[in-house]
């Protein structure tokens, strides 16, 4: 049974999950087709990985995630994507406390 956006979505944040460590996150990142640079940044924008991933709270990255989500949908990719998240082993998710 093919994914949808709804379904994708609620499985991220089943288990208390946030988002993807910063690695398997930024592996998701470079699956979105289409990315592009522009001149206030990348579209869709980039994880918030590296210097943001300390100073960024929980639910702006789920928020994130499910713009990346979004992104997949629009650009043919949610199978791949979802294929990908459902594969990460629960210690590639950051969950909330």
């Amino acid at each position: 049974m093919a994914d949808t956006l709804h379904s994708l979505i609620a499985f991220c944040r089943d288990n208390n999950r946030v988002c993807p460590m910063p690695q398997s996150w930024n592996a998701l990142f470079e699956m979105l087709p289409n990315r592009k640079r522009t001149a206030l940044g990348w579209e869709p924008p980039l994880p918030l990985i590296l210097e943001a991933w300390e100073h960024t709270p929980a639910p702006l990255k789920t928020l994130r995630v499910v713009e990346h989500l979004e992104w997949a949908e629009a650009h043919g990719a949610l199978d791949s994507v979802a294929g990908f998240l459902r594969g990460l082993p629960e210690e590639e998710w950051l969950h909330a406390a």
